[in-house]
């Protein structure tokens, strides 16, 4: 089968992939779309270090093909959209509702697919860049099918975590301002998981002026090229700021640009190694920074609630995929990514 490999060198589209039958508590999904994420360009460029070699993807969605032994929540033939959590759902944080923290769930690749009998490792414990795909039986949760692939596909990653940062972890409010630093696929959610929130002002700022017309479509109630005029919108600062690009400079901007108890949510991902610095004093009026895996999700909740907010016009996914490439076309489609030419691009096989 198709799917696209990085050894470390070269990603390359190949044909020869195989991947092993589901066992006890797992489910084999034949993907029919896949979002290309920053995240998977940065295995590439080594921003995110990553066991080698590896099928990348890890925002996909599909048709549930097999289950094994013990899986009751889907069978084959149902649409579903993957989560990238193979929690355990039995440890202390999963007790607690937040499969985010599971240790199951963080850096314990599997390896379920081989190329000439050398076994490749999962990324993200996804893999969506691949017709076929192993999971966990709580990473796929059961949609509609009327959701169009492309569409579903974004739920898994890019929706989950902007929207699911804004209500889980930030727990915007009614009435609330929100400042929003870079508008790629995942500003964007936040953005309009702002919109759904409640929140009264909404700051979009992105140094690509061709960005305004799409932010200003999710969500934002304005629009800058640079945070040198948040201020004069906010006078008394923030009530959060989201920072979705990983810089470090742009981490200090957002905790600047708090007012009194408010609170920078760090969504984008710079070098492992990367340090930011901020004024201390600054932090006294109840100020805070939070950090946020994964929109701080609860998947077999969140996505079927997203999932309904789409069939009911209140969550925008059509108008995040700007363009759909075929799976042979992903050199075109990273370089599209890299240089921000689309919000989201979306692989289908």
């Amino acid at each position: 089968m198709r799917g696209v490999v990085f050894d470390g060198k070269q990603t390359e589209v190949v044909d020869d992939l195989e991947i092993r039958d589901p066992g006890p508590g797992e489910v084999l999904v034949a993907v029919a779309a896949a979002g290309l994420c920053h995240s998977d360009l940065s295995v590439v460029d080594g921003t995110i270090p990553f066991p080698l070699p590896v099928v990348l993807g890890h925002e996909g969605a599909g048709v549930v093909e097999a289950v094994g032994a013990g899986v009751v929540h889907v069978v084959p033939g149902d649409h579903v959209a993957l989560s990238t959590l193979a929690s355990c759902g039995a440890c202390a944080q999963c007790d607690r509702g937040r499969p985010t923290m599971c240790r199951k769930a963080i850096g314990m690749p599997g390896q379920p697919f081989s190329r000439g009998g050398t076994p490749l490792y999962q990324f993200a414990s996804s893999s969506a860049f691949a017709e076929r795909t192993l999971v966990k039986a709580v990473q796929a949760v059961k949609i509609p099918a009327d959701i169009p692939p492309a569409s579903a596909a974004l739920m898994g990653c890019g929706v989950v975590t902007g929207v699911g940062a804004v209500l889980n972890r930030a727990k915007v409010d009614r009435g609330d301002t929100v400042v929003v630093i870079g508008t790629g696929g995942i500003g964007l959610n936040v953005i309009q998981g702002a919109r759904i929130a409640g929140a009264l002002t909404i700051v979009a700022v992105d140094t690509n002026p061709a960005k305004e017309a799409v932010a200003r479509q999710f969500g934002a109630t304005h629009f800058l090229t640079s945070a040198e005029g948040v201020r004069e919108i906010l006078p008394t600062g923030a009530d959060h700021a989201f920072e979705c690009v990983g810089r470090t400079e742009l981490i200090r901007q957002a905790i600047d640009l708090l007012g009194r108890r408010g609170q920078a949510i760090l969504l984008g991902v710079p070098a492992a190694t990367a340090e930011a610095s901020f004024l201390v004093s600054s932090m006294y009026l109840d100020k805070s920074i939070l950090g946020c895996r994964y929109g701080s999700s609860r998947p077999q909740r969140d996505i079927a609630l997203y999932a309904e907010l789409y069939r009911t016009g209140r969550l925008m996914l059509d108008e995040l995929v700007t363009e759909t490439y075929l799976v042979e076309d992903f050199a075109k489609a990273a370089d599209d990514a890299h240089h921000g030419r689309v919000a989201r691009g979306v692989l289908v096989f």
